[in-house]
């Protein structure tokens, strides 16, 4: 049986298919009024280049920036929420923090972009108990139906839920439930104790709020995927990558759309890991570019890492689902250069996508963009773009430049496109400090890995600006996000919120943390026997998410085996001090230590995507790939006549001494003239400055 993953991004859509045959690639434009479009054209065409029938499809799984793309422009559901009398204002009130403490000049993204503008947001009377959840108020139903009402009039189709302490008892949250959907039966319902059942009622209302937010368009795409796949006469399984690198199925995330998030970059994360451990490499700065963003993530000890939930942002909104740590910057080979009403020299973050694309695509663009630099300095064969399968217009590329920048700043077309190149590098540069050095990571302990149709172009100068130790470029850079996709297990995970007093707990307050998490448990074994997954591939971790006594936010421990005791609570605050001490650099070993909230984490293991070893490299591999030469300008502005070999015959083993342009269908690595590519095992590239 075979497996595909797709990963869409903002230009091309990248497709891995793993059958009996061997691995195959490919990368069709992505269909931006409808990525559904694209992602079947793209498995249709795949399973032709390998020569298979699509019913012996087994898996599709897939990436998708359906969600992200909603929030970056905002234009999602009209919500209605419906909230505790006297809480009708949190969601514009927030954390009442500012963005930039030091500037006069921000945007305050939930007061001016609303999730749910306030006068679609209705308090109803009800009021929960804390800490035990009794109900001490009634629902008032009436406002509920009332609430309805005045939803339909305006046309509101989306409807979130958040009342204060639903985290504890939830059954006035589920009885709205009802309620709505008998007064509007098409209405796409979001519930907070669904969503995120957890304490803080600030990030919880916000992260309803954006499920509703996000979910029909999400929910409509992903059923309308489904539904194309089917009538393309494909019947496989059909699942999407979360936020967090799990992978889920299309029902899960249509309803619980805030887990996809960060979708497409996850699967990059998970991707590049896979090919790190295979070239015995543990640390790695991961660097996805891409035709419209760069993704970046710190990968320490061969493990990727999960966003502590102060920093879960997006878009200014806080959403209080499992990331792993990375961050997007508009920086890719699409990114637009310009100058601005002051004269100041910009790359990005705006686009020109794959529609109308770079002005070489000669669609229709006429500004100029980094893959317009890269082709102006010759690094970018106008016949060898995909193959071959999209010829570039240099002319055009040289006329963009020349006009947009190169003229007004009276240089050279050549300076021009050298200073896109190294203010892109530059904002690429930042991201991965910040992501490293901040975090307490030495980049000069770190392979870079640059990957993304784009990424291999930058991978030496961001190196040298980030002082990463050399550069690790995988066997397909183009494709590695998709094939992160066939890395990882299908995953679930829900969480409740039991605040307990570790130092003072008693047996009965014991008993009560592994109730919530045995209950959590059961929840997730649900969802994977509802998959048909057998009991002999799912497993179960349970995290108890810890905090000092009064701190804002919480850090992730396991929980001892068999679960918490009297005997073994000790554990668990010793393991939270040393897990404090390792992210902040220090411990408060005295301090009273609360347990917040219980995570379990339901995973069934699939079949993970197998790269096979390349044959041994010849003694004149490097001969055998030539292909021709041309003239190529580096970072430093030196022009000089450089080779263009074929990966494809590069075996193991083999060395290029640069200057050099290696040349994929998916990508196409530049090799500076004082830097050497070592072919690994697995197929990857390091390269290291001689």
């Amino acid at each position: 049986m075979a497996r595909i993953g797709v990963d869409v991004g903002g230009t091309n859509t990248d497709l891995v298919l793993v059958c009996e045959k061997g691995t195959f690639f490919h990368k069709v434009p992505s269909t931006t009024q409808d990525q559904s479009i694209g992602v079947v054209d793209g498995i249709e065409k795949i399973c032709a280049i390998a020569e298979i029938d699509k019913q012996d499809l087994e898996v599709i799984s897939h990436g998708t920036t359906v969600a992200t793309n909603i929030t970056i422009e905002h234009n999602g559901a009209e919500v209605g929420f419906l909230t505790t009398k006297g809480f009708r204002d949190i969601l514009h009130i927030g954390r009442h923090k500012r963005p930039h403490n030091f500037s006069l000049h921000f945007d305050v993204p939930w007061q001016s972009r609303p999730l749910s503008k306030r006068r679609n947001r209705f308090p109803v009377t009800e009021r929960i108990r804390p800490p035990d959840g009794t109900v001490e108020v009634p629902m008032n139903e009436d406002e509920v139906r009332a609430a309805c009402a005045t939803f339909r009039k305006r046309g509101i189709k989306s409807v979130a839920i958040g009342f204060m302490f639903s985290f504890l008892n939830d059954q006035h949250e589920k009885r709205a439930r009802d309620i709505v959907l008998e007064e509007m039966p098409d209405a796409y319902v979001s519930m907070s104790s669904e969503v995120a059942n957890v304490i803080r009622e600030y990030e919880r209302f916000s992260t309803v709020a954006m499920n509703a937010f996000v979910g029909p368009q999400s929910a409509l795409y992903l059923r309308n995927l489904e539904t194309k796949v089917k009538s393309a006469g494909i019947s496989a399984k059909l699942r999407v990558i979360q936020s967090n690198g799990g992978i889920s199925t299309i029902d899960g995330c249509a309803k619980k759309p805030v887990g996809i998030l960060m979708s497409g970059p996850a699967g990059g994360v998970i991707g590049a890991l896979t090919e790190a451990r295979l070239a015995d490499t543990k640390n790695i700065l991961t660097v996805d570019i891409g035709g419209t963003s760069a993704d970046i993530s710190t990968i320490a000890d061969g493990q990727f890492r999960i966003k502590n939930p102060r920093d879960t942002i997006v878009s200014g909104h806080a959403v209080m689902a499992p990331m792993i740590d990375l961050e997007t910057i508009g920086a890719g080979g699409g990114s637009i250069a310009f100058l601005d009403a002051a004269g100041g020299f910009n790359v990005g973050p705006r686009s020109a996508g794959s529609e109308p694309g770079p002005a070489c695509y000669n669609r229709g663009g006429t500004e100029p963009t980094v893959t317009d630099a890269q082709v102006v300095l010759g690094r970018m064969d106008a016949d060898k773009f995909l193959g071959g399968d999209l010829p570039l217009d240099p002319d055009l590329s040289h006329k963009a430049i020349k006009e947009k920048i190169a003229d007004p700043l009276g240089i050279s077309v050549t300076e021009a496109a050298l200073g896109i190149i190294k203010v892109v590098n530059n904002n690429m540069s930042l991201t991965i400090r910040s992501n490293s050095v901040a975090r307490g990571y030495d980049p000069r302990d770190f392979s870079l890995m640059p990957f993304g149709g784009a990424g291999p172009f930058h991978g030496t100068s961001l190196a040298e600006l980030v002082s990463a130790k050399d550069v690790l470029v995988p066997l397909a850079p183009g494709i590695t996000a998709a094939m992160g996709l066939l890395g990882t297990d299908l995953q679930y995970e829900h969480t409740r919120s039991v605040i307990t007093n570790l130092y003072t707990a008693d047996q009965e307050a014991v008993d009560k943390v592994n109730a919530v998490a045995k209950d959590l448990t059961a929840m997730g074994r649900a969802l994977l026997d509802g998959d048909d997954i057998d009991p002999s591939r799912q497993s179960y971790e349970v995290i108890a998410e810890v905090r000092y006594h009064g701190q804002g936010f919480e850090l992730r421990v396991p929980m001892p085996e068999g679960g918490l005791s009297l005997e073994n609570k000790c554990e668990v605050i010793e393991a939270f001090h040393k897990q404090h001490k390792a992210d902040y650099g220090y411990a408060f070993d005295d301090s009273l230590v609360e347990l917040y909230t219980v995570r379990v984490i339901a995973t069934a293991t699939v079949r993970h995507i197998q790269l096979d070893q390349l044959p041994k490299g010849q003694p004149d591999d490097v001969k055998t790939a030539f292909m021709y030469e041309r003239e190529t300008v580096f970072d430093d502005g030196s022009t000089h006549m450089t080779p263009r070999l074929d990966r494809g015959k590069l075996g193991a083993g083999t060395t290029v001494q640069g200057p050099a342009v290696i040349i994929q269908h998916n990508s196409t690595t530049l090799l500076p003239p004082d830097y050497t590519a070592e072919v690994l095992d697995y197929g990857s590239l390091r390269l290291t400055k001689t």
